[in-house]
């Protein structure tokens, strides 16, 4: 599943621009490697999603990141926490009232070996509460923004579906409370 190229070269044609270059780079590993995954591990994902539901998409982004993550380090960039980010403090919503069409928007800030960070990835994930389907390809937004208050602000400019999401640990505390009513 290598991309066409590495990120190293993307690194090269966009000195001034890391987050650029790396958000480059994995867009086009995701282009060219996330319908492969789906058909290639087909099996293992739907075994997944029936045994423990939304966790498969986990198992799905991790299997289509291992690439990405092998390129960073190679490149000397750590994302922290590991991509896809922390799932919770991640904001969900949906466009179906059967949320069977929900976009999940999580997040890294991405460490050199020396120096501040060079930037965020949100990674976008397209997915279905109702069986295992991701409908569209995940998406990749770059930002230059590396602290949590920051970055939620210009995710909060950027989507107003994010802004009135919650966070998913927030969110998960209201539905416990609800059930002890």
């Amino acid at each position: 599943m290598p991309t066409t190229k590495a990120l190293s070269d993307f690194l090269k044609e966009q000195p001034q621009n890391k987050i650029g270059a790396v958000a480059a780079f994995i867009e086009s590993h995701i282009r060219e490697n996330w319908q492969e995954i789906l058909v290639k591990e087909n099996d293992r994902l739907l075994k997944a999603y029936a045994e423990a539901g939304d966790p498969a998409y986990g198992t799905y982004l991790n299997l289509l990141l291992l690439p990405v993550h092998r390129q960073l380090n190679e490149a000397g960039l750590r994302p922290e926490p590991r991509l896809p980010g922390n799932f919770d403090i991640s904001r969900e919503w949906g466009r179906n009232p059967d949320q069977s069409d929900q976009e999940r928007w999580m997040w890294s800030t991405l460490h050199p070996t020396e120096g501040p960070p060079v930037g965020t990835i949100v990674t976008v994930t397209y997915h279905d509460h109702t069986r295992f389907r991701i409908p569209r390809q995940p998406g990749i937004i770059a930002l230059t923004e590396t602290g949590q208050q920051e970055i939620v602000e210009v995710l909060s400019r950027m989507s107003a579906d994010f802004k009135q999401a919650l966070e998913f640990s927030v969110e998960y505390e209201n539905y416990l409370r609800s059930l002890e009513q």
